[in-house]
């Protein structure tokens, strides 16, 4: 007997039928509350591992754990409903092996119940890439920019702005789609080399500061809400949260001193006696 849910999720072939249809929405998200929220207007939540970032405090992406990112696609897929849910599969997590991708990435599906997962890498990681789509792993990847490689890249900018670094990223693009990618993450490069991108590869691109001519776009949210103290040159503030939740702080904090919270409304009274 099956159990068949509510909502049915987009699922990977969906995504790859997109290509050069109609724009793929996708954001991240690391918490039920927002992946709600998310949901409903994404048609991709990417559980990615800037919750290092985001959540944990961290200057790179690199300290973040196969467990952390489990635990939050977790949460994400409790609160979202209809948008295929990918998870960021950590470094460390994937790249000494085709058989350490595999296992895990199956845990990650497995544990999470999650559509897909997205690893970093171009030419280096097609054969991996193909070995775990063989395998029945929905696959995003991700060129360009690769924040995991950071120690390597020596800084976050931008990539293929002369020839060589350009070829070198279509290379990967094509390799990367060769290898069965649904689609691939094309960020912070050059805008021609986006465009180039998009129209070489058979996978859909979806951009993070590549070009509007991608199949998609995705943003980190706490970016795009104005939460983040500092976004990059490629994000849009599509709101200014941060100031008002610092202001809902303190007016807490002020209440809570003056003892005007709590306030009549704010408590409970005893149960009214009942006579005999």
């Amino acid at each position: 007997m099956s159990v068949q849910n509510a909502a049915r999720r987009k699922t990977a072939p969906e995504i790859f039928a997109r290509k050069a249809g109609e724009p793929i929405v996708m954001l991240t998200s690391y918490h039920a509350h927002t992946a709600a929220l998310v949901d409903k207007y994404c048609d991709i939540i990417l559980v990615g591992d800037s919750l290092g970032n985001v959540m944990h405090g961290f200057e790179t992406t690199v300290p973040v754990t196969l467990e952390m990112m489990i635990l939050q696609g977790h949460a994400v897929m409790r609160g979202s409903k209809q948008a295929m849910v990918v998870v960021d599969m950590p470094f460390g997590s994937y790249e000494a092996s085709k058989e350490q991708a595999f296992h895990s990435a199956a845990r990650v599906l497995k544990e999470t119940g999650c559509g897909g997962i997205k690893v970093e890498g171009g030419v280096r990681m097609a054969e991996t890439i193909a070995f775990l789509v063989q395998r029945g792993i929905p696959v995003m990847g991700h060129v360009g920019l690769t924040p995991q490689s950071l120690n390597t890249l020596g800084s976050f900018r931008a990539r293929g702005r002369d020839e060589a670094d350009s070829a070198m990223i279509l290379e990967d693009a094509k390799a990367v789609s060769e290898a069965g990618a649904f689609s691939i993450v094309v960020e912070a490069v050059a805008e021609p080399l986006g465009r180039k991108i998009t129209e070489s590869v058979a996978s859909p691109t979806i951009g993070i500061g590549a070009s509007v001519a991608c199949d998609g776009q995705v943003l980190v949210l706490e970016d795009m809400l104005g939460l983040s103290p500092w976004a990059p040159k490629f994000v849009k503030r599509y709101g200014d949260l941060g100031p008002g939740i610092e202001k809902a702080i303190q007016d807490y904090a002020n209440e809570v001193r003056s003892r005007a919270f709590p306030g009549p409304e704010h408590v409970y009274n005893l149960k009214p006696k009942t006579g005999k």
